[in-house]
């Protein structure tokens, strides 16, 4: 039994004919870029996500850098933020010439230990830039009140966690700016790259707007210096008919996790890998479910598992203080030893919105049978 990490094939044939049609009615009227079929895209992103502001984008990469050159970051400044996460996080902060700071990780949630978070603040900080990572918040109460008592801009990198909530707030909503990924594979992905980011500030809406389009308002005037981080209409269109589906395939996922949570307890038990710890408060959305396999086997059952046409992925291989294009930060080997020890062990395994029932038999089978072997 084949059983790929991510397939989209039943949600396009079940969207299909609406999906034909809302690009058949983006090539009828010509109108390719940004556009009435993006603002309303733009509307429903924004009630949904409960903010009052919400602008497409390139990708979710352009997402985080279009905030914080919205921002005004820029050399010389300093960005806090994760050690594990996608590279686009630290690499948004370097491209404008600002320094990323690296925080290590609670190694339950893979996300921010932010008992660490303000030992690292100093005074060229500039920003924080958590990481929703997986699909679950980190603590947003906790983290407002620290960018609020040092004055500081909140950055939610949520490329990972559309509707996900931490206490009733949703991923996105809390800070200055939240930043989004429409990546294919995410829970709400386009035909292509595409990105969101949602603001409560209508001055920072307006920038960002502008600063989208090269800065340009009216049409070839320019009073700021921006870059094309403009979403196509086709992709809004594509995205706007499957946001009404999101939060009966985000139910989906839940039902797939708790099945794995229930299934695999006892291997937990017997210390022979890690369930993912959902946090009391939150919503999990489940973009990603990432066990933890230690005393280095988790190769060896990836392997196990691609013999039995399980997909798999690990996210992420080697975390960011450490990847190469950053040394010159002064990083080494063991300054943040839970993100090192997670990109060791972890492994994400399906649980796509589409899994069958005799599917995630077959993962959960195939996990045992390597254990029991």
């Amino acid at each position: 039994m084949k059983v790929p990490l991510l397939d989209l094939g039943p949600q396009h044939r079940t969207l299909r004919q609406e999906i034909l049609q809302a690009v058949e009615e983006v090539l009828d009227s010509q109108h390719f870029i940004l556009g009435p079929v993006v603002e309303r895209f733009e509307a429903a992103c924004a009630a949904y996500c409960q903010v009052p502001h919400a602008l497409g984008v390139s990708s979710g990469t352009d997402a985080l850098l279009l905030a914080l050159m919205a921002l005004g970051v820029g050399p010389g400044d300093e960005v806090i933020t994760s050690a594990f996460s996608f590279f686009a996080t630290a690499g948004s902060v370097a491209r404008l010439g600002a320094r990323p700071v690296f925080v290590d990780i609670d190694p339950e949630t893979f996300l921010w230990d932010l008992n660490q978070v303000e030992a690292r603040i100093g005074p060229r900080t500039r920003a924080l830039l958590p990481v929703h990572l997986f699909g679950q918040c980190v603590d947003l109460d906790r983290l407002e009140g620290l960018a609020r008592r040092h004055g500081l801009a909140l950055v939610e990198d949520a490329a990972q966690a559309l509707g996900a909530e931490w206490q009733g707030r949703r991923a996105g909503s809390v800070g200055e700016v939240g930043c989004f990924s429409f990546f294919p594979s995410k829970n709400l992905g386009g035909a292509g790259d595409g990105g969101l980011v949602t603001t409560g500030h209508p001055d920072l809406a307006d920038r960002m707007a502008r600063l989208r389009n090269h800065g340009a308002r009216p049409k070839y005037f320019h009073d700021l210096v921006g870059g094309n981080f403009r979403l196509d209409a086709l992709q809004a269109a594509i995205l706007a008919v499957k946001l009404p589906h999101l939060d009966r395939w985000t139910a989906r996922r839940q039902q797939n996790a708790a099945f794995y949570q229930e299934s695999l307890q006892d291997l937990e038990h017997e210390g022979l890998l890690r369930l993912p710890a959902v946090r009391a408060g939150g919503r999990h959305i489940f973009n990603q479910y990432t066990i933890r396999v230690p005393e280095g086997r988790r190769d060896a059952l990836r392997r196990h598992l691609a013999e039995r046409e399980v997909g798999t992925e690990v996210y992420y291989p080697c975390p960011l203080h450490l990847q190469r294009c950053f040394a010159d930060l002064g990083y080494r080997e063991g300054d943040l030893p839970e993100a090192e020890k997670a990109s060791r062990e972890v492994l994400s395994i399906p649980v796509h919105p589409d899994l069958a029932p005799d599917q995630r038999d077959h993962v959960v089978a195939s996990i045992r049978s390597f254990f029991r072997s």
